[in-house]
């Protein structure tokens, strides 16, 4: 797939292959203007590729009779989720979706109920959305999708404008839509949001630089460091022990494994001041 905004310029985006997995959490990063907004446009039709195809499941995103359903199974939530509010209340805004759909009203309550209890908003239901706080209007466009019952939800920097508590929820929430079978793909700048999906993708220039595991990708810290991303504090203290030239793993992401990783160094430094003996009494370190 390549796209171009104009016919004229070069191309923003050449992806070759890329298949996205129902049920699948996959991390899409890369420096500021790399294209991962514009790809992402790309899986509900937003945009449509200047060149090659887009599809999902089987329906080509060029063909006009297929966006509502495409729509319907792709959700998109951008970084500013003011942007997406249409009702003028919580419940309202979350029957939107489905209630275009041309489904029965009982269904629309009932897909209402179900989302908001989902996002932890029930009790909100006639609430305006503007009085709501940034991490629950985050949530409530959250609902409007699940709403529609889509296969996969692609979000833009979802919790780059939330404090640290509305941040957990979200992302702990996208944890329980993955485990639903929901596909998740999450652009984020931080490689900690990163590591908890189950692939990254990694884009440099409009090219697919690299795809792989969170393991595999994230922890090469002077290649991440290269493209201006920051890897995970963990990782990257892993890393700088290593440069100091102690015998460190630095394929870790998660701080128990760092703590364990930890403990051992200072078990051979002890051993070491020690002379060898782990149990002998000698010079703290």
């Amino acid at each position: 797939m390549m796209f171009a905004y104009e016919k004229h310029l070069p191309p923003v985006l050449q992806i070759p292959d890329l298949i996205i997995k129902e049920g699948e959490y996959t991390a899409l990063i890369g420096p500021n203007g790399c294209g991962k907004t514009t790809l992402i446009r790309h899986f509900n039709a937003l945009l449509l590729p200047s060149a090659g195809g887009v599809w999902i499941d089987d329906l080509n995103t060029r063909e006009a009779r297929n966006l509502v359903e495409i729509r319907r199974r792709v959700g998109m939530i951008f970084q500013n989720p003011d942007n997406q509010i249409v009702g003028m209340s919580v419940e309202e805004d979350v029957a939107f979706g489905p209630g275009n759909l041309g489904l029965p009203s009982a269904e629309v309550g009932r897909r209402v109920k179900e989302a908001l209890a989902m996002v932890g908003l029930t009790g909100l239901e006639t609430q305006p959305p503007y009085t709501l706080s940034g991490g629950q209007k985050q949530l409530l466009a959250l609902a409007g999708l699940l709403a529609m019952d889509p296969k996969f939800i692609i979000l833009d920097e979802p919790t780059s404008s939330l404090d640290p508590a509305a941040r957990q929820k979200v992302l702990s929430l996208l944890q329980n839509l993955r485990q639903q079978g929901i596909g998740i793909v999450h652009i984020t700048h931080d490689m900690d949001e990163a590591s908890r999906a189950d692939r990254v993708l990694v884009l440099d220039q409009g090219k697919l630089a690299a795809d792989g595991s969170p393991a595999a990708i994230l922890t090469r810290v002077e290649w991440l460091k290269a493209l201006g991303l920051a890897p995970t504090q963990v990782t990257e203290l892993m890393w700088k022990l290593r440069q100091r030239g102690e015998t460190m793993a630095t394929n870790i992401l998660a701080l128990d494994e760092a703590v364990n990783e930890i403990s051992g160094l200072l078990e051979r430094l002890r051993a070491s001041s020690n002379g060898g003996l782990p149990g002998k009494a000698g010079r703290s370190v």
